[in-house]
């Protein structure tokens, strides 16, 4: 696992060991941004199923104004902490299930422009998220949530206030692209 782009351009990341979470593959990583590139500099970006960092790092090293990284394992925490220590990058982590990091940051009137989902496939997890991130109004306008799933996972093309505009195939992942109803193309 490696940044692919930017400040931190090819610099290799820690992964935390054993089956607790499991790294977007580079493949993956690189084919996210490439379709939102034009989105990320100066961007509030969200990173609410952290792992270790790969993501919301890559979004800081291509110029993302700040960053949050939400994770409720403590190891996993400490990795992307060593991450950002080794890429020189800084982001604000929190160690929270995602749903009460949704909530506290939408007390906060915190908003996204770019929300990154990447849970454990086969759980539900992200339709409970995209119900999370629009009930506590996390999505900046104008922004965009990428959620990345398995393929076999029943995924809605609408979620209250968000509407999928656009979906991916890669293998066995897929991408689903979402915005706010009234952003929607």
């Amino acid at each position: 696992m490696r940044v692919i782009a930017g400040k931190a351009k090819g610099l290799r990341l820690r992964t935390i060991k054993g089956r607790d979470t499991r790294p977007t593959t580079d493949r993956i990583k690189e084919n996210i941004f490439n379709i939102v590139a034009g989105r990320i500099p100066g961007a509030a970006v969200l990173d609410l199923f952290a792992g270790c960092g790969a993501l919301g790092i890559e979004s800081k090293s291509r110029g993302a104004g700040s960053v949050v990284l939400v994770e409720s394992n403590r190891r996993a925490a400490d990795i992307i902490r060593e991450n950002l220590q080794h890429t020189q990058l800084t982001a604000e982590v929190l160690i929270q299930d995602y749903r009460r990091a949704a909530a506290v940051l939408g007390r906060k009137g915190r908003q996204f422009d770019l929300i990154l989902l990447d849970p454990p496939y086969g759980r539900g997890l992200i339709k409970q998220a995209l119900e999370s991130i629009a009930k506590n109004n996390l999505l900046a306008p104008q922004g965009l949530v990428v959620a990345e799933y398995g393929t076999k996972e029943e995924i809605p093309s609408q979620l209250l206030n968000l509407v999928e505009t656009r979906r991916e195939t890669y293998g066995s992942t897929c991408l689903g692209f979402y915005q706010a109803k009234e952003d929607a193309p």
